[in-house]
C-alpha cells in the first residue's frame, strides 16, 4: 500500500480523487484521510477535518447554508466516519470515533463514540 499523501485542493475545481473543497484556505485535513467521490466540501466558514477520518461518496459538508442562512465551523474528530450521501450542516462537530450512517442528515452536534442515523439523524441506541 503507498503512503498517504495530501491532495491539492483549489477552489471550485476537483482533486485527484473526485471531490471538491471550496474556500480551500479555511479547510484543514488531518492524515490518512478518505473522501470520497463526488462529495462537495464548502469551508467557507471553516471545515476541519482530524487523523483518520473516512467520508464515503456523494456526502455534502458545510460551513455556510444559504437554505437556512446558518453559518459555522464544522469539525470531524478522529476516527469518525460519515456514511455515503450524507449531508452535514454548519456549525457542527461529528465527536471521535462515531459513525454516520449513509443517506443521514446532521442537525446537531455528535458526541464521541456513537451511531447516528436518519433524517434529520438521532442516536441509534447503542455505542459503538
Amino acid at each position: 500500500m503507498s503512503e498517504w499523501k495530501k491532495p491539492l485542493h483549489e477552489h471550485k475545481k476537483m482533486t485527484e480523487y473526485n471531490y471538491v473543497v471550496d474556500y480551500p484556505e479555511k479547510f484543514e485535513m488531518g492524515v490518512n484521510i478518505d473522501i470520497g467521490a463526488f462529495t462537495y466540501i464548502n469551508a467557507e466558514y471553516g471545515v476541519t477535518i482530524r487523523d483518520n477520518v473516512k467520508i464515503g461518496s456523494h456526502c455534502s459538508i458545510y460551513s455556510n447554508s444559504t437554505i437556512d442562512e446558518k453559518q459555522g465551523m464544522v469539525i470531524l474528530e478522529e476516527n469518525c466516519k460519515i456514511g455515503s450521501h450524507s449531508t452535514i450542516m454548519p456549525n457542527i462537530t461529528i465527536g471521535k470515533n462515531s459513525i454516520i450512517a449513509a443517506y443521514s442528515f446532521v442537525i446537531e452536534d455528535v458526541p464521541n463514540d456513537q451511531l447516528w442515523t436518519g433524517i434529520p439523524a438521532k442516536e441509534k441506541n447503542r455505542k459503538i
